[in-house]
C-alpha cells in the first residue's frame, strides 16, 4: 500500500481506503488478502462481481480470447455469440445492443439516444439517484456528491424517488396513491422548457442505499414518460443481470422501458457496459450514423469474452433464481436484527441487493453518526467481512455465487460486530 499510495491520486473509493488492505486473491464470494486473511465479500466491487472471484468459466473463457485478439472493433465470433445470447434474455423489443466500458459512459449515449429519437434534449431523474460522475449526468446526481463541481449542462431535473422510509412528501404508502409521481408532474410542469425527451430511473436506487421504491411506482414514472412523449431510460447498471432476483430489475413492476442501461455485473469484473434499445430507437440519427456512438473499447473482444461468460453461468447456475431464493433468506435473518437492535431503523432488499437504516432514534428517523458506523466497518473487517457498513444507510451487495450458508456467516459477523460497535458508542 505504501508503494502504491506513492503514486496513486486521491479520491480512490472510500471501502478501499477505509479498510487499508491489500488483496492478493479471491475465489467465489472469498477474498484472501496479502497477509492470508479471508474475508467474505458483501460488496463484489459494488455489484460488479456477478459470478463472484475467479470462477473457472470465466477465467478460461478470458484466457483463451487473450490468447487470440484483444482489442479493436471488428466483428468476432465471441461478440456475435455474445450479442445473440443477450438479446434472447432482454426485455420484448429490446434486441439492439451498443457496447461501453463504464457505467457513465453508457447513461450519457442514452441520452443521446433519447435526443436523436424525440428531438428533444431535456431530461428527468429522481432525488437520491446516481448515474456516473461525468459532465452529462452530474446534473442528474441527486445527492451532495455534486456540490462545488458545477456549473451543469442545462436542461436536467430532479423529482422524488419513492423512498417510502424517508418519504420526501412526508406521506405514508399506499395511502399517498403514490404521490411522488404526481409531483413529477408538477416538475415537468413548472420547471421544464416542455421539451423532456426522456426520464431515467433506477428500478432500485444503489447508492441512497438500495432504496426499493413501492408497487406501481415505475409504471407510473412510465405512464408520465408516456404523457409527455418522452422515452422512460431504466438505469440497470446495478439492478440488472439477475441482482435483484430476476433478470432486470423494471420487471418487478411489470415494465419495459424504452431504452435500458446495463453494466456492472454484465461483464463479471471486467470493465463492459452497453445500451439496449428497440430497432425504432436505435436506428434515429445523428445517433445510429457510422462511428456517432461506438467506443474504441466497448465490445473489444476481451470485453465481449467477458460478458458471454458471465451471461453463460449466470444462465447455467441459475443465478437469477438463487439471487432470490438467498436473498430472501438473508432478509428474513436481517429483520431478525431489527428485532434486536433499536438502531436497525429499517431492513429491505429484492433478491441480492438488500439494504438497511441505522437510525439514532426510530421516531426521528435520524441517522447514525458515521463515527459509529465506521467503527462497525472496522469490526466487520477484524471478523473477515467486507460490506459497505460504514454509511448509515448500509448496502449488502455479494457476488450472486455465494452460497446460504456463507451468507448466513457474513450475517452472523455482521451482528456481531454491529453489537460490539454500539456498545462501545453507549448506544442500544
Amino acid at each position: 500500500m505504501a508503494q502504491e499510495r506513492r503514486h496513486v491520486a486521491p479520491g480512490s473509493q472510500s471501502f478501499a481506503l477505509m479498510a487499508g488492505l491489500a488483496m492478493a486473491r479471491g475465489t467465489g464470494s472469498t477474498l484472501i488478502d496479502e497477509d492470508g486473511n479471508e474475508y467474505i465479500d458483501f460488496i463484489a466491487g459494488i455489484g460488479v462481481g456477478s459470478v463472484g472471484h475467479c470462477h473457472p468459466h470465466y477465467v478460461e473463457a478470458l484466457k483463451r480470447q487473450v490468447e487470440r485478439l484483444t482489442f479493436g472493433s471488428f466483428t468476432t465470433e465471441t461478440r456475435a455469440k455474445f450479442l445473440e445470447l443477450l438479446a434472447s434474455v432482454t426485455p420484448d423489443g429490446l434486441t439492439r445492443i451498443q457496447m461501453f466500458s463504464g457505467g457513465a459512459e453508457a447513461v450519457e449515449a442514452a441520452l443521446r439516444l433519447s435526443r436523436a429519437a424525440t428531438g428533444k434534449a431535456e431530461v428527468v431523474g429522481f432525488w437520491g439517484g446516481f448515474h456516473g460522475k461525468t459532465a452529462g449526468v452530474l446534473p442528474l446526481l441527486g445527492s451532495e456528491f455534486k456540490h462545488h463541481l458545477g456549473p451543469f449542462t442545462p436542461g436536467r431535473y430532479l423529482s422524488p424517488y419513492a423512498d417510502c422510509y424517508r418519504c420526501p412528501l412526508k406521506l405514508r404508502y399506499p395511502d399517498c396513491g403514490i404521490a411522488c409521481a404526481e409531483f413529477l408532474r408538477e416538475v415537468i410542469r413548472y420547471q421544464t422548457a416542455g421539451e423532456v425527451g426522456a426520464i431515467i430511473v433506477e428500478p432500485v436506487q444503489g447508492t441512497a442505499g438500495n432504496v426499493v421504491p413501492p408497487e406501481g411506482f415505475l409504471r407510473a414514472i412510465q405512464a408520465i414518460a408516456r404523457e409527455h412523449g418522452a422515452l422512460l431510460i431504466a438505469d440497470e447498471m446495478l439492478t440488472g443481470f439477475g441482482r435483484t432476483g430476476t433478470m432486470w430489475g423494471s420487471e418487478h413492476d411489470g415494465v419495459v422501458p424504452d431504452i435500458m442501461t446495463v453494466g456492472k455485473g454484465m461483464g463479471g469484473g471486467f470493465p463492459l457496459s452497453g445500451v439496449i434499445a428497440t430497432d425504432a430507437i436505435a436506428t434515429s440519427k445523428p445517433w445510429s450514423n457510422p462511428s456517432a456512438s461506438s467506443s474504441s473499447y466497448g465490445g473489444n473482444p476481451l470485453a465481449s469474452a467477458a460478458g458471454l461468460a458471465a451471461l453463460e453461468i449466470i444462465l447455467k447456475e441459475d443465478l437469477v433464481t438463487h439471487a432470490e431464493r438467498v436473498g430472501k433468506v438473508m432478509l428474513t435473518r436481517l429483520e431478525a436484527l431489527k428485532e434486536k437492535y433499536r438502531c436497525v431503523g429499517e431492513v429491505r432488499g429484492r433478491g441480492l441487493m438488500l439494504g438497511i437504516e441505522l437510525v439514532r432514534d426510530r421516531t426521528t428517523k435520524e441517522p447514525l453518526p458515521k463515527t459509529v458506523t465506521q467503527t462497525l466497518y472496522q469490526e466487520c473487517l477484524r471478523r473477515g467481512l467486507v460490506a459497505m457498513t460504514y454509511s448509515p444507510s448500509i448496502r449488502i451487495n455479494p457476488p450472486l455465487v455465494i452460497r446460504e450458508e456463507q451468507a448466513l456467516a457474513g450475517l452472523a459477523i455482521l451482528d456481531e460486530a454491529l453489537g460490539s460497535a454500539v456498545r462501545e458508542h453507549g448506544l442500544q
